[in-house]
This record gives C-alpha cells, sequence and structure tokens, in this order.
C-alpha cells in the first residue's frame, strides 16, 4: 500500500528563568503569516540534514540569541491535526532551565521572530497556536523535577543565600514549606557547601552562602542516592 504523507516535523523551546522569587518564560513576538503580533515559544521546522537537537538549538539561538548547555525533551505534539492552521505539524518540544540575567536577548533579522521578551508565567500574552498547552505541559514537569533531582539550583547563582533556595522551592511548587524542615533535609543530603563569603540581607542578619557541590551530588548519584523533597 503506498504511503501518502505530508507531515511537517517542527522543534519548540520552552526556556525557563528565575530571578527575584519569580518564575519567566521566553517569548518570541512572531513577524510573518497568520500568527504575525502573536507571542508564541522560540522554535520552527527541522532541516532535512540536521538531528532534532541540533534544530532546537539552532531555532532558540537564532530567534533569541540563547545558547544553554543541556536542553530535555518534553513531550511530543501532533494530535491536534489542526494545531497548525497551515499545515499538518507533529512538533517536538524540549525544556531547559536557565539564569536570565547572564543572558542577553538578541533575535537575527532574518528570522520569524520579531523580537524576544522574558514573560512572568502568571503574566503570559495570548499565545499562537497550542503553545500555552505546551508551556503548561513543561511547567507541571519541572515542578515534579524539583522534588526527586536537584534542578532547582540550576535556577540559582553559583553562590545563594539558604532563603534563595526555600524561596525558589515554594515559587515553582506553589507550596508553603516547613523551612526547618526543609533546610534539615537539604544539609542532611550533604550536596550544599557553607561557604566563608556572608551576604547582607534587607532584613535581619548578615547569612552565610551555600553553593552547589555537584561532584559530592554525582559521587552519591553512583552510589544508589535518591534525592526526594515531599511536601505536605
Amino acid at each position: 500500500m503506498a504511503i501518502i504523507q505530508n507531515i511537517k516535523i517542527a522543534v519548540d523551546a520552552i526556556v525557563f528563568g528565575y530571578e527575584n522569587s519569580q518564575l519567566f518564560v521566553l517569548l518570541v513576538k512572531q513577524k510573518f503569516g497568520d500568527a504575525k503580533n502573536s507571542w508564541c515559544l522560540p522554535g520552527g521546522f527541522v532541516l532535512n540534514d540536521e538531528s532534532l537537537t541540533t534544530a532546537v538549538t539552532r531555532e532558540l539561538r537564532e530567534e533569541t540569541g540563547v545558547s544553554v548547555n543541556y536542553l530535555e525533551q518534553l513531550y511530543t505534539f501532533g494530535d491536534n491535526i489542526e494545531r497548525d492552521p497551515r499545515f499538518r505539524v507533529v512538533s517536538v518540544a524540549y525544556f531547559a532551565l536557565v539564569d536570565p540575567s547572564k543572558l542577553t536577548l538578541k533575535t537575527i533579522t532574518d528570522t520569524d521572530a520579531e523580537k524576544a521578551k522574558w514573560f512572568p508565567i502568571d503574566q503570559l500574552p495570548q499565545l499562537a497556536y497550542d503553545h500555552r498547552e505546551i508551556i503548561d505541559t513543561a511547567f507541571s514537569r519541572l515542578k515534579n523535577k524539583l522534588t526527586y533531582q536537584p534542578i532547582g539550583f540550576d535556577l540559582l547563582g553559583t553562590e545563594f543565600l539558604f532563603s534563595e533556595l526555600e524561596n525558589l522551592y515554594t515559587t515553582l511548587l506553589e507550596k508553603n514549606i516547613d523551612r526547618r524542615n526543609f533546610r534539615k533535609k537539604i544539609l542532611g543530603f550533604g550536596i550544599i557547601d557553607e561557604t566563608d563569603k556572608i551576604a547582607s540581607v534587607k532584613s535581619g542578619r548578615p547569612a552565610k552562602l551555600f553553593k552547589f557541590n555537584e561532584k559530592k551530588y554525582r559521587e552519591l548519584e553512583q552510589n544508589g542516592f535518591h534525592f526526594e523533597i515531599k511536601f505536605n
């Protein structure tokens, strides 16, 4: 039986940034087609001679100027055959965690994107296509991963206050925590080191800075260590 198929493969990037106790999502404004002037995720079609990861890395760099070390595959979106009004498109979505303060947004002139901008996740504009569904799926995955992998450290600076780590978890998981038990749990893992540096805080006494010990975490992981944070 002859196979008749006219399906295009695309990639989309959900880039989360965390700054000042707030989670952001990187979006681009379209300048062509039916979605002109609409906001959407950075992304585009996969070229014939490139892999999916090469495609999503290229699209992200071209449309936003952002390069990341690691993008994790999230999900494939294509059950809705009318998700793109132009033609049948199946999109493979990837997500990443970055520190926005270390990035400069820049859009290459000959892309579909007019500009790139960070939006607070609770203040997203109307999005083109099914990109709100994609972001919701990525946010759910992010919250889930926070409870069993120490990915939260990717959203903090190299050195951080313990209170900043607490704020990150309460903000992203949208739950209150028992601060004493949380501190005891994290310190008990032995995967963060207290430095000799003191940071000034707006209220209260100065506090010590901490840093994530990734080498120690990898050693523990190889020995069967299971990172897990539970909330009531």
